[in-house]
């Protein structure tokens, strides 16, 4: 397939995800003020959508306190600053074993596993634009834990995200995941002008060369959007590498929390270099407004108290 650059690129800032990066940095935000502020400037910087979990404000831990992602939430659609809300729904499916000789029972203070209604409950309350469908069950790094998403738990919570007004962004972190999605669209559970990001470099998904992320590529329909992003030192280069590819940028301290070698990054300069690297290929980056008639998004209000 011919590379087809995209000229129209918008940029998703994961401003903290869900692992230990905050002992690791101090400009990974913790509480839910931290996260909006954070998010805020980044929108400032150019990014048009903010793609946030949240955490226990006071050790840093993953957290699904629907209290928390209201506050965050309220503070975000307060600000004076628009930007497109893309919350997680990733939380809730975790399985960590025994050891490899007795793994059962599972580790009961490790293990996360709730129902599918029970995941996207701060959806239905927030009600932002966007959120994730993890779109698989992976091996994720550390030598016990799998990241568990069956394909009924996913046609559940696929459902709910599309009856909710909702759009799935779609996480394909192998070629696996995008075939399940595309069966996710036939079945008519997401629209047929899905949103997919292309996780690559993560332990044990797809690997980051170009070989297997041109292979991602190849794979998503000409009719859907997609962005995709890498690891680390990796985070720039793929920033080039999708819009080249025909895609969408996605940066932040949630996958890398180097600027430079030695200096560590906040959000808006990861976001600030990722516009600086799309427009000099030639690019314009797009705000909110735009990413949501692209889409098909609409802004609302959450749930009323």
């Amino acid at each position: 397939m011919p590379l087809s650059m995209n000229r129209e690129v918008f940029i998703t800032a994961a401003v903290t995800g869900s692992g230990g990066t905050q002992d690791r940095s101090p400009h990974v935000p913790r509480s839910p003020k931290q996260i909006a502020e954070s998010a805020i400037a980044a929108a400032k910087a150019g990014a048009a959508v903010v793609h946030c979990h949240v955490r226990d404000p006071e050790t840093g831990a993953p957290s699904r306190d629907l209290a928390l992602y209201r506050e965050l939430t309220d503070r975000v659609r307060d600000s004076d600053t628009d930007v497109v809300l893309n919350l997680t729904a990733g939380m809730g499916g975790d399985i960590v074993f025994g050891d490899t000789e007795n793994p059962f029972p599972v580790n009961a203070a490790a293990t996360d596993m709730i129902g599918a209604t029970e995941r996207v409950a701060h959806v239905a309350e927030c009600l932002p634009e966007i959120c994730t469908l993890d779109c698989g069950t992976m091996n994720f790094a550390e030598a016990d834990y799998v990241m568990t998403n069956t394909p009924g738990m996913l046609r559940a919570m696929g459902q709910m995200m599309t009856d909710l007004g909702v759009k799935a962004e779609i996480e394909a972190f192998d070629t696996g995941h995008l075939w399940f999605a595309k069966q996710l669209v036939a079945e008519g559970i997401l629209e047929p002008n899905a949103l997919v990001q292309l996780c690559m470099g993560v332990p044990w998904g797809a690997p980051n060369d170009l070989n297997t992320f041109m292979a991602m590529v190849n794979a998503v329909p000409d009719e859907w959007t997609f962005s995709a992003f890498s690891l680390g030192r990796d985070q720039m280069a793929y920033a080039a590498a999708a819009v080249l590819a025909g895609g969408n940028v996605r940066v932040g301290l949630e996958d890398n929390l180097w600027l430079d070698k030695g200096v560590l990054a906040e959000n808006w300069q990861l976001v600030e270099r990722a516009n600086t690297v799309v427009s000099n290929m030639g690019a314009r980056v797009i705000g909110p407004e735009e990413v949501r008639e692209k889409l098909g998004l609409t802004k609302r209000a959450p749930v009323a108290k």
